[in-house]
């Protein structure tokens, strides 16, 4: 376990999650701001990425479990991401459609703040977000953050303009 909430643990994603988190990469809705669901192999590839994160930089995007019933619920963690002419540290979540609204992608994101400037030291940490992602533009407000600034990525071709929303350590 990485990470513990007074609702949700976070752990390291494994192999044996390929079931659980397809259900959320695999589910148009969920999955709107990425222009559609995930094949089995860009999921694979997903799990893949995660865990060669944990072995570059030691965190990466982590399972969130539901501690009243031990269900793999979403991700929710920190990685490291282009943003114009740089890399930033990210707090990213997406969770299953189920658990939307319940308070859970704030409650992790805020333990993932935490992780970052109390463990890694981090002087700044960062959502990017789909402009027209506006539950995640709520989960990044709840989390401290503002907006700060704009960028168009191109993602399978297609133009997608995002905001970056920050929060500065206090020392």
């Amino acid at each position: 376990m990485i990470l513990e909430t007074k609702r949700l643990r976070l752990r390291e994603i494994t192999q044996t999650d390929y079931k659980a988190l397809s259900q959320i990469l695999q589910d148009e809705e969920t999955m709107y701001a990425y222009e559609g669901a995930f094949s089995d192999k860009e999921v694979q590839e997903w799990l893949d990425r995660q865990i060669r994160r944990y072995k570059k930089w030691g965190f990466g995007l982590w399972a969130v479990i539901l501690k009243e019933t031990g269900d793999f619920i979403g991700q929710c963690g920190l990685t490291m991401q282009p943003w114009k002419d740089q890399e930033v540290l990210e707090i990213g979540y997406l969770f299953q459609r189920a658990h939307w609204h319940k308070g859970y992608a704030a409650e992790a994101a805020k333990a993932c703040k935490k992780y970052a400037f109390e463990i890694l030291k981090a002087p700044e940490v960062c959502s990017i977000i789909r402009d027209t992602n506006i539950p995640s533009q709520k989960v990044a407000l709840r989390n401290g953050m503002h907006p700060t600034d704009h960028w168009t990525k191109q993602y399978k071709g297609i133009a997608m303009p995002h905001d970056r929303y920050t929060v500065i350590r206090k020392l």
